[in-house]
């Protein structure tokens, strides 16, 4: 068997296998076109956004991530980690000095990542083979950057009502802020499990990283829903 021949060709939507001759042109342009761009990604991050406008509802995303400069990050979101995710939405990642010369309204849409960070929910899945203390060293170099980034981000394909395509105009998401904003224990539990990690462990391992002060327009959705349960 073939290596092509070993890779699944379906994924969660209802629709045909992947044909031969789609996998054949594919192997084909991935030999001789440039792919210069999807080259650059160097971080794979794993955490859950919920809808802006629909905070009882949330997904599991698996970000693949690109310096874009010293200052401004983009990821291409997926909903597994797997041959046949299906893309799922788009996050960019950018420092506080950027984050904050936008306009008011610009900044409500952008949320912040440090109860991401801090509670250990936020992790980047350890490559098989890697030593735990050689990873966690790793991830927390990478924790210490991300705690004070500013993410904007949107998702195109509703996979968790069971859409079979992206469908509608693209949703705007955003990061928890509190354990209570959503069933924390089950959640993120059933991903720890799945991915054979602690997140509590990795909370008490980052507990030396400093929390940076989060700009008040940050994080609006959950604000802007506060205030009308008031």
């Amino acid at each position: 068997m073939s290596s092509m021949d070993s890779i699944p060709v379906t994924n969660n939507a209802k629709g045909a296998p992947e044909s031969l001759t789609n996998k054949t042109l594919e192997t084909g342009a991935s030999m001789i076109q440039n792919f210069d761009p999807p080259k650059r990604l160097c971080a794979h991050l794993n955490a859950f956004h919920s809808y802006a406008n629909d905070s009882g509802r949330h997904v599991e995303a698996n970000h693949y991530c690109a310096h874009l400069n010293e200052d401004v990050r983009q990821c291409i979101l997926y909903d597994s980690d797997k041959p046949n995710a299906r893309l799922i939405g788009i996050e960019y990642m950018v420092k506080p000095h950027l984050y904050e010369a936008l306009e008011p309204e610009e900044r409500k849409l952008w949320h912040s990542h440090v109860f991401e960070v801090k509670s250990g929910m936020l992790v980047m899945p350890a490559p098989a083979g890697v030593p735990d203390a050689v990873w966690e060293a790793a991830e927390n170099k990478e924790m210490e950057q991300v705690v004070e980034l500013y993410g904007k981000v949107y998702h195109l394909w509703q996979t968790d009502r069971g859409d079979q395509l992206p469908l509608g105009a693209p949703n705007l998401m955003t990061s928890f802020t509190a354990a209570d904003q959503f069933d924390f224990e089950k959640t993120v539990g059933e991903r720890d499990a799945r991915l054979g990690i602690d997140s509590k462990k990795k909370a008490e391992k980052r507990a030396y990283i400093q929390e940076p002060q989060i700009h008040p327009d940050a994080d609006w959705a959950w604000k802007e829903k506060s205030q009308q349960q008031r």
